[in-house]
């Protein structure tokens, strides 16, 4: 279960490549900086999207390092440019998929600390279900919608990304 959910979450993360691409040609089209979307937000006290990026990244290789029993990878959040933005995507996908399954066969027994409760600790379904899985769809959500306000032509299967049908 445990890897099936990280991997999944992974692949959400991972589509957040297609909303920046037509970021990107959505600004050539309409001849501005994307860097002006990449500093959007939906509220005057929201993060801009750059930080929805990067929480969607801190909380995926987190969840994937702490459920299998390793330290996260520290990356420093210093992304200004779409491409240092798409290098985070993708170093924080290559991390999470590089976590082989066994690895997570004791993520129900992990007691994880959370920075934001001291004192405290949550088992790793819980960790799982109630900050990880959240977390990360939460900010892919919010890069999301900050795109679309801003008139970027994203849409619920931009959102989905790619699925595996087969044949009937």
């Amino acid at each position: 279960m445990y890897h099936h959910a990280i991997l999944q979450c992974s692949q959400a993360f991972l589509s957040t490549e297609t909303l920046i691409d037509k970021a990107e040609r959505y600004a050539d089209q309409k001849k501005f900086d994307v860097s002006v979307l990449l500093h959007s937000r939906l509220a005057p006290d929201m993060a801009p999207f750059i930080y929805q990026i990067q929480s969607a990244s801190d909380y995926l290789k987190a969840g994937a390092a702490w459920l299998s029993g390793q330290t996260p990878p520290r990356f420093e959040d210093n992304e200004r440019t779409i491409d240092e933005v798409r290098s985070r995507i993708r170093r924080t996908v290559e991390f999470v998929q590089g976590v082989a399954p066994e690895l997570y066969a004791s993520a129900p027994e992990q007691r994880v600390k959370v920075s934001w409760v001291p004192n405290k600790v949550i088992e790793g379904q819980n960790y799982l279900l109630q900050i990880t899985i959240p977390n990360v769809y939460f900010h892919i959500a919010m890069a999301y919608a900050i795109l679309r306000k801003d008139g970027v032509d994203v849409g619920k299967l931009d959102f989905l990304g790619p699925m595996s049908f087969v044949e009937p």
